[in-house]
C-alpha cells in the first residue's frame, strides 16, 4: 500500500493543491487534533465519498486549550495516525508544527460573537477563539470545496459555519452524524483516559441525555428535567457537571421549553476527563 504523503508547510500544501486543481480535481478537507478514531474516519470517508480528494489536518493547537486543561497530556500518534487514513483512501495529511502555524510575531486571532456565550464558551473562556483562529487559517491555506466536522462538538460545528458564512469563505462546511461506541459513548480521543471503572460509568451520560430528550420533548418546563439529568450524572459517578443545557440549535441560547429545532447539551467530568455530548429533542 502507498504511503500517505504528508505536506509540513503550507507551501507544500498549496502546491500539492495545485496540482489536485488542474486536473479538476475537487477537495473535501478534515481538520484533526489527531488521536484518530472510527469518528475522524468516517469524516475522511465522507469527505472522500464527496470529492475526488480528502485532505486530513493534524495540529494539536495549543491556543484552544485553557491554562489548567491537558495540552502536554493530549494523546500524540503520527504513525498510527498516518496509517489509518492511508485505509480509508485520504490522499494527503497537513501536518504542520507550531511554529508553521503560529510564527513568531503572529497576533492575528478570530472571535465568533453570539453563539460562543453559552455552554462552552462559558465554562472554557477562550476556547472557540482559538478554534475559530485555527480553523479559518486552515480553510484559508486550502481553500477546500467542502470540510467536515462531527456533530459531536456541535458548538464547535455552528460557531464554523458560522465564521465561514459571516468572512464569505467558498466552503461547505457539512455536519456529520455523532458516532457511537456499542454502548451510546460518543466517540472522543479524550475516551482513552478513561480507566476501566470510568468507562463503564461514562456510558451513563448517552443513556441520561436519551431519556432527558424524550421527557423533554412533551414537558412544559425545561428547568427540573435539566436539575433530574444532573442530579442522575453526580449520583452516577461523574465528579463534576459543567452544563446540563437545553438551547435552541442555531442560536445556542438556552430555552425554558422544547421547540422546533431545540437540543440538549452536557458537559460532565469523570476522573480526570471532562466528555460532551449533545442529543436532538423531538
Amino acid at each position: 500500500m502507498t504511503m500517505l504523503p504528508i505536506a509540513r508547510r503550507v507551501a507544500d500544501l498549496r502546491a500539492r493543491i495545485a496540482d489536485i486543481r488542474r486536473t479538476g480535481g475537487t477537495i473535501g478537507l478534515v481538520p484533526t487534533m489527531g488521536a484518530l478514531h472510527e469518528g475522524h474516519l468516517t469524516l475522511v470517508r465522507r469527505a472522500k465519498a464527496e470529492n475526488s480528494h480528502a485532505i486530513a489536518t493534524l495540529f494539536v493547537n495549543p491556543t484552544q486549550f485553557g491554562p489548567n486543561e491537558d495540552l502536554s497530556a493530549y494523546p500524540r500518534d503520527e504513525a498510527s495516525d498516518a496509517a489509518k487514513l492511508t485505509d480509508v483512501g485520504c490522499d494527503l495529511l497537513f501536518a504542520p508544527d507550531v511554529t508553521e502555524m503560529y510564527p513568531a510575531g503572529f497576533t492575528t486571532s478570530v472571535t465568533v460573537g453570539g453563539i460562543t456565550a453559552h455552554l462552552d464558551g462559558v465554562a472554557r473562556p477562550g476556547h472557540f477563539g482559538g478554534v475559530a483562529t485555527i480553523v479559518s487559517k486552515l480553510l484559508l491555506q486550502s481553500l477546500p470545496d467542502r470540510a467536515y466536522f462531527g456533530e459531536k462538538d456541535f458548538q464547535q460545528l455552528q460557531v464554523i459555519r458560522r465564521l465561514a458564512r459571516d468572512l464569505d469563505m467558498p466552503v461547505e462546511i457539512v455536519g456529520v452524524p455523532t458516532v457511537r461506541e456499542a454502548d451510546g459513548l460518543a466517540m472522543s480521543s479524550r475516551n482513552r483516559y478513561l480507566s476501566p471503572a470510568e468507562r463503564a460509568q461514562a456510558a451513563l451520560l448517552p443513556r441520561i441525555l436519551a431519556e432527558t430528550a424524550k421527557q423533554l420533548a412533551s414537558a412544559a418546563d425545561a428547568a427540573p428535567i435539566l436539575a433530574e439529568a444532573t442530579a442522575k450524572l453526580l449520583q452516577g459517578g461523574f465528579a463534576r457537571v459543567d452544563y446540563v443545557a437545553l438551547c435552541d440549535e442555531t442560536t445556542l441560547a438556552p430555552i425554558e421549553r422544547a421547540q422546533s429545532g431545540s437540543r440538549l447539551f452536557a458537559a460532565a467530568h469523570i476522573g480526570r476527563t471532562r466528555l460532551i455530548d449533545n442529543w436532538p429533542v423531538a
